[in-house]
């Protein structure tokens, strides 16, 4: 294993993390708030650590699957462990696992909290919590790979093991330039939300806070009521810029070149869109004479589906009020979740027209046994081994939703409580159904929960498998015995 380039990209991150908490350090400084020098103080701490990590280049800048997942699995954790402590050095969480759940969920765009009462935390403590969100969303080693100088093809690898969904390419045929121009379309977008909620009369703090946790699809609510005191342009504005941080990024680029018929008429984004019409027209049905008006109804029913389907987890009303029909089709989106390449979290949208189209290939072949069936996504041809890695993950994804659920049912909450607050945080969606309702927050759960919940969260947000390489022998087999020689 190349443990030189692991601990080089480590530097990194920390380094690139110090800078990110200067955001709200210049925030404590307008407010006058005295928290900025907790934040300062981490910050420097982390570029100071970063920058003895990262002093010495690795000799080889080459490095495999593994070496990526590694690195990338471990990014995340220590991203979350340093990110965390502001929290907890000034005493607005003051526990360390409460604080290390508030720091993971934002930073894997869960927006599942521990708080209660979010109105209190200082300002610049609200903008760094909800800025984890969009560091987190595109992913803070798509970052990295846009601003250092890295060299050698292999750095695919650590955008695979980052980056959502079946498989991930290039869009252009160096993965740096690839980078950039996700994170500039990544921009654009949060920028222009962010205008257009200033236009709608929102506050700058609020409507940057806000920004910054729908472009990560995170959903940390600037509110103790989530969004429900928001006007209805502000609930459309986000729920529509919700569903845009849900879809492919790659269908951007392809706008932007003019490719506009490959754009609109991607099958993911097809599938993805019946789905949320479907889901909007379903609901609006059945809460249509409890909201007093259509269109009530209308703007209550696209905000949840949208903040559901694309896990970014705002809530405009009590959806848990809702009818038993309402709730069962909010938790299918949650499993559903977004497309593959976007910020959005779930199993995605194309892995189950994957595996859709696998069923039915296997049918055919029950009424003709000789004939020869291929899948297809977008007119190219799936290959066996992208439908056995869908079958694969989808299998290791439900064992450990069900080994969680029994981890945590020793709490002796609901079976709705523990059902919906794991999809909720392994999908990286953020509120569930019963005692974490949209009300309600987890900050009940026992440490040992919390933990748990923790790991589904980064393993969710990293596709499973980057997370799991570390618990796996094979990894770490040769590496303490060469010590030993």
């Amino acid at each position: 294993m190349n443990f030189s380039i692991i601990r080089y990209i480590l530097g990194w991150i920390l380094k690139i993390e110090g800078a990110f908490m200067l955001l709200p350090c210049l925030t404590a400084l307008i407010y006058k708030e005295k928290q900025g020098f907790i934040y300062l103080a981490v910050a420097a701490v982390c570029v100071l650590l970063g920058q003895l990590m990262s002093f010495r280049k690795p000799q080889s800048n080459v490095f495999y699957l593994k070496e990526g997942c590694v690195a990338t699995s471990l990014s995340w954790i220590f991203m979350s462990i340093f990110g965390c402590l502001p929290f907890v050095f000034t005493g607005e969480i003051p526990s360390f696992t409460d604080a290390l759940f508030e720091t993971i969920s934002g930073f894997t765009t869960t927006g599942a909290s521990i708080l209660s009462e979010v109105e209190y935390l200082s300002h610049c403590s609200t903008l760094w919590r909800c800025f984890t969100h969009w560091i987190g969303g595109m992913g803070v080693l798509v970052f990295l790979l846009a601003i250092i100088p890295m060299s050698g093809g292999s750095h695919i690898n650590l955008m695979r093991a980052e980056s959502p969904g079946p498989s991930v390419g290039k869009i252009v045929p160096k993965i740096k330039y690839t980078a950039r121009i996700l994170y500039l379309i990544y921009i654009a977008l949060t920028l222009l939300q962010f205008v257009l909620l200033l236009f709608g009369k929102m506050p700058v703090f609020e409507a940057l806070n806000t920004a910054f946790a729908t472009a990560g699809t995170g959903g940390f609510g600037i509110k103790n009521d989530s969004f429900t005191s928001f006007s209805p342009y502000l609930q459309w504005v986000t729920a529509i810029f919700m569903l845009l941080f849900g879809i492919n990024f790659n269908v951007y680029y392809l706008i932007l070149l003019g490719k506009f018929k490959k754009a609109l008429f991607n099958e993911e984004v097809r599938w993805f869109f019946i789905m949320v019409i479907a889901a909007i027209g379903i609901i609006t049905i059945n809460i249509y004479e409890t909201s007093g008006s259509f269109f009530k109804a209308l703007t209550d029913a696209t905000f949840q589906v949208s903040s559901l389907v694309s896990s970014t987890g705002f809530a405009s009303a009590n959806f848990d009020a809702w009818p038993a029909i309402c709730r069962t089709v909010l938790v299918l989106i949650m499993f559903v979740g977004a497309c593959a390449g976007s910020t959005g979290g779930g199993l995605k949208v194309s892995r189950f027209i994957i595996a859709a189209k696998s069923v039915l290939k296997e049918c055919y072949s029950y009424i003709h046994p000789k004939s020869i069936r291929k899948i297809h996504l977008d007119g190219k041809e799936v290959g066996d081994e992208t439908v056995r890695s869908v079958a694969v993950y989808v299998l290791t994804f439900l064992l450990i939703y069900a080994l969680s659920m029994i981890a945590i049912s020793f709490d002796g909450q609901s079976f709705t409580t523990n059902f919906t607050a794991i999809i909720a945080c392994i999908n990286n969606i953020g509120p569930g159904l019963d005692a974490v309702g949209p009300t309600c927050n987890f900050g009940f759960f026992s440490n040992f929960s919390k933990y748990v919940l923790m790991f589904d969260m980064i393993a969710g947000r990293l596709e499973l498998f980057p997370l799991l390489i570390l618990f796996h022998p094979g990894t770490w087999e040769g590496v303490f015995r060469k010590k030993v020689k």
